[in-house]
């Protein structure tokens, strides 16, 4: 065992029967294989880029750059006052500032993670290096077509979870045969192809954070908000969740070694369900935080089966990946119970942005658009538009969860200082 450490044979001296030596010999190796598994332990988390996949909480400009390509009607987030806290301008960020995405990056001492969609010739190889973000604002879990036969179209984007391990396969995991395979629904004329090989891919994915969502939120919203009963669309959760699952699967047989998955967000505290289902039924609300109770039960057995097929993943073999739940319902539920304790003065359930009503949230009338209202002080509020949050909130809401105890295991406990 000791073989690769030969100064170590000079305390050796079995011959004369010194045991002392022996022992002393024994430890030290035992010592200097401990510190070596330390050492590579951290360098394990030494994550050198974020690779992204899921919806509007993550989207860091993917839907832009989408919209421009194929000369869509630019979504009501590309004006103004998106952007206005932290970057002064819309970036297709779903938020006045930045997202849970963006403090991840910047605790980890990385660049904010730029969108695979975009000029190709403007992101070199070794940008790519430190990550790159494939979610899309309104993407699904399951495909356009799952939900378009059940009469539920997507307004926003056709970039499913499936369609976005294809941009990824096709820019950074080449095919078998190292050449890059199109597909018709995902293919685009401005994208990063790096022409990385298997090896590349894997040394990447090694280093690399995968942030796994948060993605399925949108396969419940659409249906929800197009009139379907709630038992029509909890009776696909586990489709939901085998495809998340199934994509976890997928990079870590690349090569990705810690993966973060994050649940559901508490639905029953948004703004803008809290105005579709607005009811004097009190029994319908929870008496601490005003949020719907039955549709909070909904996010917490997405949140449940999550968890639960993870936990399996976790015992197949998979001892060298970390796999990691973020639980972002519990590190949310905080803000709602108490929002004044953590700054939000102007409460939890009231949108900044938005055109009236008792949680200033129109459906037809959303933020960005010119009969919208902003408020004067976003860092009050929890809601941003009543569908995402605020900056304030979503830094908060990282700090739960990467520098507290709301990810299973803990974050912070991964890497010792």
């Amino acid at each position: 065992m000791c073989d690769k450490f030969p100064f170590i044979n000079r305390y050796i001296d079995i011959d004369s029967g010194n045991q002392l030596k022996l022992s002393m010999a024994i430890s030290i190796c035992f010592a200097i294989l401990l510190l070596m598994s330390r050492i590579s332990y951290a360098y394990e988390c030494n994550y050198t880029s974020i690779i992204s996949f899921g919806n509007s909480l993550a989207d860091t400009g993917n839907i832009k750059k989408l919209v421009a390509i194929h000369h869509s009607e630019p979504p009501h987030f590309l004006f103004p006052p998106y952007g206005e806290t932290f970057f002064h301008k819309p970036t297709g960020r779903c938020s006045n500032g930045r997202l849970i995405i963006d403090f991840i990056a910047e605790g980890l001492g990385l660049p904010l993670i730029p969108p695979y969609v975009g000029d190709k010739s403007n992101l070199k190889k070794k940008e790519v290096r430190q990550g790159v973000n494939y979610a899309v604002a309104g993407a699904t879990a399951l495909s356009s077509s799952f939900h378009e036969a059940r009469g539920v179209s997507n307004p926003t984007t056709n970039a499913s979870l499936q369609v976005q391990l294809k941009w990824f396969k096709q820019s950074i995991c080449p095919t078998s045969s190292g050449t890059l395979t199109a597909h018709n629904d995902c293919s685009l004329p401005d994208s990063i192809y790096t022409n990385f090989s298997p090896v590349d891919c894997q040394h990447l994915l090694q280093h690399s954070l995968i942030l796994m969502g948060e993605i399925g939120g949108n396969d419940y919203n659409h249906e929800l908000r197009a009139g379907k009963p709630i038992n029509e669309v909890k009776s696909f959760v586990p489709l939901v969740i085998k495809t998340i699952i199934a994509a976890v699967n997928e990079v870590i047989k690349l090569g990705a070694k810690t993966i973060i998955v994050p649940g559901n967000f508490p639905i029953g505290c948004s703004s803008s369900y809290l105005a579709m289902y607005n009811n004097s039924d009190t029994k319908m609300y929870d008496n601490k935080t005003g949020c719907i109770i039955w549709l909070n039960k909904f996010a917490e057995y997405h949140n449940q089966l999550l968890q639960r097929e993870l936990e399996k993943i976790r015992k197949l073999n998979y001892h060298h990946v970390n796999i990691i739940y973020a639980d972002y319902y519990n590190a949310a539920m905080q803000l709602y119970r108490s929002p004044k304790e953590f700054g939000f003065l102007n409460g939890a359930l009231k949108a900044c942005c938005g055109a009236g009503g008792p949680y200033n949230f129109n459906k037809t009338v959303e933020c960005g658009t010119a009969s919208s209202t902003t408020c004067a002080d976003p860092d009050t509020y929890v809601s941003w538009d009543g569908v995402h949050l605020t900056e304030a909130a979503y830094r908060l809401i990282y700090r739960s969860l990467f520098k507290g105890s709301y990810t299973m295991p803990r974050f912070n406990s991964l890497c010792r200082s």
